[in-house]
């Protein structure tokens, strides 16, 4: 046996290399992010048996480029995440909660990529637990390869054999080289084995989807350098207590970031929702006080949602605060802005507010539509239901310009709304002569304030 050389300690988020063991990180600052690796059994500088051979470094003018290569996904939702379909030779990471359906989406995928050949690696399953998933999906695919294993030489030996358009490794936690002497899991296993999947990728031209773990603070499992290695990241999310999912793209070297898909859980799997909006609002009854609907931009799609809150007199010494699917830092600054600039003395009350559905977004164009529902619920006045918000609230009270206006209309028209409170500044070469709704301009929150109550 090899004699095992010196344990190297090292910071999962920044990489930094420690002496030895401590809590926190010398160079980033975190704590409890460094863990000790064993160093590798063999050099790295020796060329990979499946390389190829004769490269050499070529001018950057001489390189041929004629577009990247793409699959066309028959599942529309992640067509859209991907901006246009997989690309030939990528490296993809899909990471999400343990039970929130990874393994249920990719094998779908995989089914219904027929006639193309897809190779499906599980380190964490059987054969007959794949199948037994398999069954209760309603799409064949004659040309779908299932394999359980661990060692991930023996996985690309086979993919190699297979010449598969798709690999499907469900997880990257779960591999292991014999190049590295650490467990699998570990950063220094989890680090070889992507860097090698990622050079067989792009030299053998054969898209790759990798099923990553997340921690209990809802990160990635693993090094950071682990999102850097990959072209894209995606995240699985979404609430057990509802049916629907979502796959967020935080990462895409060749498409547009963040775009979003929408699943509704079922029992025969993960169905496509063609309109969001429907999904994330309810029926409003008339007279409901601290509801009010924005409107939001995720990637290229508009989206409508509800959003709640609920202004009390505090029974504590310090009041309340608390956001669901929202920033709890930007609540408190709509706060700050609704006492000092429109007069709603909310310092001493609880203050609850909640994007109805679960879904977490950050877009500043939601500003708007809670700061109003915020001020629905402290004057106990209801607000319009045919009325919906798009704009971002600045420190001095204004309503600042948010993008993509013209389809925040339309999407609003589309579901029934009559009119829509827009920052003024975005009205500019605005085109409405074919809207049927009423754009309804205001340069301050309490120009709207007013305008409502």
């Amino acid at each position: 046996m090899a004699k095992r050389g010196k344990t190297v300690f090292v910071c999962v988020e920044c990489g930094y290399k420690h002496a030895k063991w401590q809590g926190q990180c010398s160079s980033c600052g975190k704590w409890n992010t460094v863990v000790g690796e064993e160093p590798t059994t063999e050099t790295h500088f020796k060329r990979w048996a499946g390389g190829e051979v004769g490269r050499v470094p070529v001018p950057l003018e001489e390189v041929q480029f004629g577009g990247e290569a793409r699959l066309v996904l028959p599942d529309g939702e992640l067509q859209r995440v991907f901006d246009g379909g997989l690309v030939e030779g990528s490296l993809t990471l899909l990471a999400g909660e343990p039970g929130i359906g990874k393994s249920t989406l990719l094998l779908q995928l995989a089914l219904r990529l027929g006639p193309q050949t897809v190779f499906y690696v599980s380190g964490e399953e059987s054969e007959r637990q794949i199948k037994m998933r398999a069954e209760r999906l309603p799409v064949k695919n004659p040309n779908l390869f299932v394999y359980c294993e661990t060692w991930l030489e023996n996985v690309l030996a086979y993919a190699l054999e297979l010449k598969p358009a798709v690999l499907i490794l469900d997880s990257i936690q779960t591999v292991y080289t014999d190049d590295v002497d650490a467990t699998p899991g570990s950063m220094a296993q989890v680090r070889e084995c992507t860097a090698k999947i990622l050079r067989f990728a792009k030299e053998k031209k054969i898209s790759v989807v990798l099923v990553g773990h997340i921690t209990k603070e809802g990160m990635i499992a693993g090094p950071k350098v682990l999102e850097h290695m990959v072209d894209a990241v995606l995240e699985f999310e979404g609430d057990k207590q509802y049916n629907y999912r979502i796959v967020r793209s935080v990462k895409n070297r060749f498409g547009r970031t963040p775009e979003l898909g929408v699943y509704e859980m079922a029992h025969d799997g993960l169905r496509e929702v063609a309109n969001p909006s429907e999904l994330f609002m309810t029926e409003m009854e008339p007279g409901t006080v601290g509801t009010v609907v924005g409107a939001t931009m995720q990637g290229a799609r508009p989206i409508l949602l509800e959003t709640q809150a609920l202004v009390s007199d505090t029974t504590f010494n310090y009041p309340q605060r608390s956001a669901t699917g929202f920033d709890l830092r930007r609540m408190n600054m709509l706060l700050a802005v609704l006492e000092k600039r429109c007069g709603l003395k909310t310092g001493g009350k609880d203050v609850f507010i909640n994007v109805a559905g679960g879904l977490k977004t950050d877009d500043p164009a939601l500003d708007l539509a809670m700061s109003c529902a915020i001020a629905s619920s402290y004057r106990d006045l209801p607000v319009d239901r045919k009325t919906a918000f798009a704009g971002e609230v600045g420190l001095s009270g204004e309503i600042r310009p948010v993008s993509r206006v013209d389809l925040r209309l339309a999407e609003a028209q589309k579901l029934g709304f009559e009119r829509m409170f827009l920052p003024a500044a975005a009205m500019k070469g605005l085109d409405v002569s074919g809207l049927t709704l009423r754009p309804v301009p205001v340069a301050k929150l309490s120009e709207a304030l007013f305008a409502l109550f």
